[in-house]
Order: structure tokens, then sequence, then C-alpha cells
């Protein structure tokens, strides 16, 4: 098995705690100091190539597999039930919760709480895609990459009506090819300087546009797709073209263990505890109502780990826990009593020497424990993704 590239884990886990941040604070700048969007869609390409070299199509299933059943929990389980006891007449549309290949129907109070679906809906679409993607890609790989930006800036300059899917996959279908790059080692094979060179020729008209076409809400790339699309393939590049030594951490762990859930149950909570506050006359914004709210989140959203985060531990094929990264101790095998005639080897205070049978272990127990703790996990390899998947971000 593939070592895990933990670099991977910790941009993962800035774009995930980046994510909550900006849902939780509406600061646009956030946007634009990590592009988390994008960083998250490449990191995913990245492992949907490994994925595909090492299982081949049957990557598809298993990506699906992974990211299917915490979405379920969340809207079959509890947000479809809640439409219906609501009075939402039922449609078959409501079914479509179950595989969101296009936006599903939501009613009430669940349209803001649902609101970040339309990311699990582009992440099916590029993994079902994948598979011929990856061909296209190592045949024309830099024509391929090139498409989706021409195509992305076709679309915002004729103003042509396409569903919002089609613009997504040509927004962000750029960062899952370069995640493709990153996995076939493009990136690392380009000398630095060029590289550099690159990502600023992709970043200053970038900047440019997105400071010559600002939204109503100033500078956010959510609103400007052709700046969030050059500003972040620069950022992506050269982030992915880095490849410094991290250190295992248990938050680290955490975080891309838990990732999905983070994303899936964050935006329902945030919007409760807003509306509580509007409700009661609570401050939403300033320090004050930043820190509670920060506060009620942090604290309800451990609640929600704790209760449905071990899904993911069940779908990615690991042991269910409560808090990921946990070592656990190697039980040693014991020697074997010998049956035979007396060793003629020396024993000290009474204790064989005896060699242990062949495969057993011969390192010393701690008060009858192994002094090995064990791989951590699942998680240790490359294919547990964390996110896959990961994933892990909302609209920001």
């Amino acid at each position: 098995m593939a070592m895990r590239n933990r670099y991977l884990d910790l941009l993962r886990a800035i774009a995930t705690v980046r994510v909550v941040i900006y849902h939780l604070t509406g600061w646009t700048a956030l946007t634009l100091v990590f592009p988390a969007m994008s960083v998250m869609f490449a990191l995913a390409g990245s492992l949907m190539a490994a994925s595909l070299d090492r299982f081949g199509v049957w990557a598809v299933e298993r990506r699906l597999r992974r990211l299917l059943p915490s979405l379920w929990v969340l809207a079959l389980l509890i947000a479809v039930p809640a439409m219906l006891i609501a009075g939402t007449p039922f449609d078959v549309h409501l079914l479509l919760w179950g595989f969101p290949i296009v936006d599903p129907q939501a009613t009430g109070w669940w349209m803001a709480g649902l609101s970040h679906a339309w990311y699990l809906r582009d992440f099916l679409w590029f993994v079902l895609l994948s598979p011929l993607l990856l061909t296209v890609f190592r045949r024309f790989p830099l024509v391929t990459v090139l498409i989706p930006y021409g195509v992305l800036v076709a679309l915002e300059l004729s103003g042509a009506e396409l569903p919002a899917i089609a613009r997504d996959l040509a927004l962000y279908g750029g960062a899952w090819l370069l995640g493709f790059a990153h996995h076939d080692g493009w990136l690392t094979r380009i000398p630095r300087r060029r590289l550099f060179g690159i990502a600023a020729a992709l970043a200053l008209p970038g900047l440019a546009w997105i400071a010559t076409h600002p939204s109503g809400r100033g500078y956010d790339l959510n609103d400007i797709p052709i700046g969030n699309a050059l500003w972040s393939a620069a950022f992506v590049l050269v982030a992915l073209s880095c490849s410094p030594m991290v250190r295992a951490h248990r938050v680290l762990t955490v975080l891309n263990s838990r990732a999905l859930s983070i994303y899936l149950w964050h935006i329902p909570i945030l919007v409760g505890v807003t509306q509580f506050g509007e409700r009661h006359g609570l401050p939403i914004a300033g320090p004050v109502g930043l820190g509670w709210r920060f506060v009620a989140l942090v604290g309800l959203l451990g609640v929600a780990l704790a209760l449905f985060g071990w899904v993911e531990d069940v779908a990615g094929g690991r042991r269910p826990a409560l808090l990921p990264g946990r070592r656990l101790p190697v039980p040693v095998s014991p020697a074997p009593v010998s049956t035979g005639p007396a060793s003629a080897l020396p024993s000290r205070a009474g204790t064989s020497v005896l060699p242990a049978r062949e495969g057993a272990s011969v390192l010393p127990a701690r008060e009858g424990g192994s002094v090995l703790p064990a791989r951590e996990g699942a998680s240790a390899g490359l294919e547990s993704e964390g996110a896959d998947g990961q994933v892990a971000a909302a609209r920001a």
C-alpha cells in the first residue's frame, strides 16, 4: 500500500477549516487567500487518478461507496422525513437525495440547510467521468487541461444560459485535471522557475479580472468565475508542486477522517444557530456575534460527528471510532511451550531462552502488552481519502 501523503492531508485540513470559517464569517478575502474549492477538487482528482491506476473502473464504485452513506444519513434519514412531516408533498425528485446527480428537491428550512449539496453533485459527475477523462488526459495532457478554462471563458463572455452543472464542470474541471497532472508527476517535472512563471501568467490576469469585475459581495471568488478559475489554477499549481515533509498529527487524522461529515453538517448547524440567534435577538455579526456562534457551531458539530462520524469509517472500510487516529497496541504472540526434550541452552532464573517459532514476535512486551503500536487505522493508506473524499468544501 502506498504511503499516505501527509502534505495532501494538510491541504485538505486547511481547506476544511477555511470553508467552515468562511461560512461563519462571510469574509470574502478568505476566497483569495485560500481558494478551498479548487484545492479540494484538485486533491480529489489526484486521489481519483491513484484509485483508477490501482483498481481500474472499480475505483468509481469505491468513491461512491465512500461518499454516499454519509449523505444518506443527513438527507434520506433526517432531511427528507422532516420535509414530509412539515407538509411537503411526496415527489419522486426527493429520491434524488440518494444519488444527487442533478439538484434534488428541498423545501422550507432545508433549502438553506442543504444549500451545499451542489458540491456533492459536481463531485459525483467528476467521479463518473474520471475513467474517460484520465484516458484522454494521458493522451493529450496539455489540451485536456486547457479545455475547461476555454469553455468557461466562452460561456462567461457569451452569456450563454446553461445548467449550473455545466458551468461548474467548466469552472472546476481544470482543477480536477491538475490533480491528474499532480498524480502523474507532471508538475514535478516542470522546472521550478518555469512553473512559477506559468502560475504568475495565470494569477496576474486573474487578479486583474477580479479587480475589474466585483460582485455584490465585493471580491468574492464565488461570484467571479473567470477570475476564480485563473487565480485558483495558479494557486493549485504552486501548492501541488510543493512536497514538504509533514509529520503525522492526530488533528490531521481527525480532520481528514471526518472531512465529509464536517462539510455535510456544518451548514445545517450554522443555519440553525444563526436563525436561533435572530429569533431571540442575539447579536449575529461583530466580535460578540461571531464568538458565540463559533462556540455553538463547534460544540454542535462535535455532537454531530460523535453521532454520525462513524459512518465515514464504515464507508471507508475502517473500524468505527468515536475519535479517529488512536494507536492501538499489537498483541505479541507468546513463545510456544516446548513439548520435547529440555533445551541444552542455559536458562536464567528459571526463564527459558528457547527461541519463538518462526514468524512469532521476539520483541519484549511491557506488562503483558506490545511495545509496538499498530499502524494508524485504514487512514494510513493513500486510498483512504478522509473527504473523499474527498471532500470537503461548500460554496466557499
